[in-house]
């Protein structure tokens, strides 16, 4: 899948929103974007990475603590 077909992908998801929404008007977008999106790429790269943080921090451009920050966030890691 290439760059674009993420993109397209996540405009298509994006537009179904505002659709969903009805006419109402959306709050605190942004971070739930981050949120939403975050969490399904640290559970791919980590299992890309084969649970290697050091590996998948680097795969990610993230200091290797604030991937682990990351995780355990997202209750993909215990603390």
């Amino acid at each position: 899948m290439s760059k674009k077909q993420i993109e397209d992908c996540v405009r298509t998801s994006l537009e179904a929103y505002f659709r969903d929404l009805k006419g109402a008007e959306p709050h605190g977008m942004y971070d739930m974007m981050i949120h939403v999106l975050e969490k399904p790429l640290l559970e791919a790269v980590m299992q890309e990475a084969q649970h290697n943080q050091s590996r998948a921090a680097e795969w990610l451009g993230l200091n290797r603590n604030t991937l682990r920050k990351k995780l355990i966030e997202h209750k993909l890691l215990k603390p």
